[in-house]
This record gives structure tokens, sequence and C-alpha cells, in this order.
């Protein structure tokens, strides 16, 4: 029968940035998950953007985001040492950009928000947008430039994550997790088929799975939703980057990205349903995101298509994460992160590694800790 000190369920990027720190430690971690390095983290396109996805009424949540965008760099730079893999981490900041006059409206408000919150926005008229970004369609009524913006290449993240993660002897197993074991006294461990691990500390970062492991009591978890995002991938021919910068915008009212990697690579995206597990990916996700990038940027249409898949976030009721103790000792969450599991990994495994070595969570961890949603407790992310 296998032990460990910490079991992980779950190897999306916020499992393995657990476990990599965790393992910093010296505690015997390992990780479990049928399809390592899968699911919504290798849909993503990558985007660390805690400004031009500020919305109103996530105040508390936008400071944290603005919190995980500034721990990015520190974290790139240790995980590209140890992994000696490059991460894609490109940081020459986000355009957002406007279609119509409805849009350029839409676009001022947000950007009297953005300052209200002390953000660092700046408006772009129609020339200046081009300026930065010479490709795009002549019609662009302007724009909101967010150089905190930035995004990493989320497949050579994990990959970085999982190298990172094996030289420091964590444990990387292809099972799934059937059920968390306890007694009176808390977790003892996981079964895995007719398998038991037996580990003191279990962390579930499962995502949209991590509401239905069986085991957790009632009331442990709240309830985590998926959240369906469709996503297309483009490469140039040549393999040189179409531009320079993330590219946002509102095309008639509706929201799409264009991401760019420097090998060529592009990704678009990306659909927000709430559609239970269905991870189909249909023909009108893909007409309406092609549709509205090439009002963007007319130039995608010569670029070579490659790749259409649909993901799975995890949503929690308040759309924030969920992080710490659960009312079953021993088991921990770090799940619910929506549409911000990259830009959150370095907040999400400090406070993990934090609450093990110190038995509490840091201060700034208030408004995501796991227990705001019991009974006992009134605290919510939008009132904080």
């Amino acid at each position: 029968m296998a032990s460990y000190d910490v079991v992980i369920v779950g190897s999306g990027v916020i499992g393995l940035s657990v476990a990599w720190r965790v393992g910093e430690t010296n505690r015997r971690v390992a990780i479990f998950d049928p399809a390592p390095g899968r699911g919504s983290s290798y849909a993503a396109a990558g985007m660390l953007a805690p400004v031009t996805e500020a919305a109103w009424g996530e105040e508390a949540l936008i400071r944290l985001n603005v919190r995980a965008g500034a721990a990015w760099e520190h974290f790139a730079d240790e995980l590209q040492g140890q992994s000696g893999l490059r991460l894609g981490y490109e940081t020459q900041g986000t355009l957002l950009v406007a279609c119509d006059a409805s849009d350029r409206a839409y676009l001022e408000e947000l950007l009297d928000f953005q300052h209200h919150l002390g953000l660092n926005a700046s408006w772009y008229g129609p020339t200046a947008c081009r300026d930065l970004v010479p490709l795009l369609a002549p019609g662009i009524r302007g724009g909101i430039f967010a150089p905190q913006d930035h995004r990493v290449d989320n497949r050579r993240l994990l990959a970085a994550l999982e190298l990172a993660c094996e030289k420091r002897g964590v444990e990387i197993h292809k099972s799934r997790v059937d059920e968390v074991l306890s007694d009176e006294k808390g977790v003892y461990g996981i079964r895995c088929g007719t398998d038991v691990v037996r580990a003191p500390v279990v962390i579930i970062a499962a995502g949209v799975s991590s509401f239905f492991i069986t085991g957790v009591p009632q009331g442990a978890l709240p309830p985590i939703r998926p959240v369906k995002g469709q996503i297309l991938r483009l490469r140039t021919a040549l393999g040189d980057p179409l531009l320079n910068h993330a590219v946002r915008a509102l095309v008639h009212g509706h929201s799409v990205y264009i991401v760019p990697r420097p090998d060529g690579r592009i990704a678009i995206g990306a659909t927000v349903e709430e559609k239970g597990d269905d991870t189909t990916v249909t023909a009108g996700a893909i007409y309406e995101l092609l549709r509205d990038a090439l009002q963007v940027l007319p130039s995608l249409s010569e670029v070579e298509f490659t790749e259409a898949l649909a993901g799975l976030r995890p949503g929690s009721p308040d759309n924030a994460p969920i992080i710490g103790p659960t009312t079953l000792p021993g088991l921990i969450v770090a799940a619910g992160h929506y549409r911000n599991g990259i830009l959150h990994a370095p907040l999400t495994s400090e406070a993990v590694t934090y609450f093990l070595e110190k038995g509490e969570l840091p201060d700034w961890c208030a408004p995501i800790d796991s227990r705001r949603f019991s009974s006992n407790t009134t605290r919510h992310i939008h009132s904080i």
C-alpha cells in the first residue's frame, strides 16, 4: 500500500502548481489524474488579464487578480529556471478594441471603472491602436491598452510544471481517484479502483470534477459548475508571429480574443456557455469566433486553421476561486478558478503551501477562503 504526506487530485495548472510548491517543503507528494495536463488548462489561451477582464461587482476579486498578475514574473522565472523550459511568457500588454460606436461607448465606461479602481489602463484612439497593431481592420473605433495584462503559452506551462514537479520528487500517477477515504479523525487517503493510497492530507484540485468526488462529505465543498468554452487555434505558414500583442475586442457586443505565440500559433476564443458537461465543438461557435476575429484582423483569413476544441471552466457560486480547508480535517480544496486558473496559479500554490506550513491561510486570501460558503460564515466575494 503506497503512502504519501500529501495527495493531490487533479493535474491541471492548479494541481501541478500546488504540487511543485508543496514539493519544496520536503513532503512526499503525489498527483493522481487519469489524463495529466489536460482539461481546461490545456484548452485555455493563457491570458493573464486582471485589467481587461475587470467586471463590475467583482472589486475584491479584481484586486486579487492584480496581485496574481504581479506574482507572475517571479513565478515564471523560477519555473523556467528549474524546468529548463521556456514558458512563452510575454509582457507586451493587451489591446482591447471597439468595432462600432456602441462597443466604444461600453469600453469608455469600462475605462472609467478601471481608473476608479486604480488600474493601469489608457485610451487609445483608432490611429494609436493601429500603430500598436498595424493589422487591425480600418474601422476600429479605438480601444483600451492594458500594459500589465500579459500572456503565457499554457501548454508549455503545463509541460514545465510537470517536469519541475518530477525534479522535486513529486510522483504523477495516471489513475482516477474514485473516493476520498476518511474516518472519525479525518482524511486518511484515497481509493483508485481497488488500490488504497494513504495520506493524511488530500488536496482537491480537479476542476469541474472536484464537487463530484465520492467520499467528500455533503457541504464540505460548494457547488462547482462547468462553464463550456470553445476555442480555436491557427498557425501562420512560416511560423512567424502575426502580431506582437494580445488583442481583445467587442464586435457588435460580442467578445472575442486573439492571442499570438512567438512561433506563429494563434488562439481565438472563447465562448461562455452554461451547458453542463457538454464538450462538443459546434459549427455555430466556430463560425461566430472566426467571423468576429476576422472583423478585427482581416488577415487571419490567410492563416492555417489547426484545431478546435472545448473545455469546461470550473465556476464557483461567485466565480471566485475556492482555496483552503474544508469541514473534513485533512481535506483541502483548490478549485473553482473559473476563467482565471492560469492567472491564479502562483497565488493558489502559495496559499495552499502556507496553510500546510502555518495551519492558516495568509490574510490576503480572505475573499477566496473556502469557508466563506459555510453556514457560519457570511463573507462573500462581492461584499469584501
